[in-house]
């Protein structure tokens, strides 16, 4: 009978000891999937956002916000900037303002230099006097000499 009785303790013992084993097994099971999980985690946030250094918070949600809406704002300068260059009708219509400009600017100092030379003619008529008669003059000796030259 004490053989009965210590197979029976044997497999009493066996069992407890392969229910002790399963436990553990099952426990370093869970541990391994915890780790794994958070292996995959970091992996996953690193894959989402490589520039960010490690052990660094990411940025929060009104952050990324903000990020999207200076982002959206620089391409939208951007595409302004581009559909400008390529408004040709745009483009000479600018041009033409432009020249308008510089020749409105130009007849206004011409008629500055205009007024200042009539002012100084109405003041002091002897130079412009002179330098009308010797124009004629000169016009009057070239007259004179394509007469004989011919």
């Amino acid at each position: 009978m004490s053989d009965a009785k210590s197979k029976a303790d044997d497999t009493a013992e066996d069992s407890a000891t392969k229910a002790k084993g399963r436990k553990e097994k099952e426990r370093n099971d869970a541990a391994l999937a915890e780790q794994a999980e958070v292996k995959d985690a970091e992996v996953e946030a690193h894959e989402a956002d490589p520039d960010q250094p490690e052990g660094q918070e990411p940025p929060s949600a009104d952050q990324l916000r903000g990020e999207i809406a200076e982002a959206r704002e620089e391409m939208g300068d951007t595409v302004e900037a581009l559909a400008a260059k390529t408004d040709v009708k745009g483009q000479a219509k600018a041009k033409v303002d432009d020249v308008k400009q510089q020749a409105e600017a130009q007849k206004v100092r011409a008629q500055a230099k205009v007024d200042e030379a009539t002012t100084q003619a109405k003041e002091n008529p002897t130079p412009v006097a002179a330098v009308a008669g010797g124009a004629v003059a000169l016009l009057l000796l070239i007259l004179l000499l394509k007469r004989r030259s011919s």
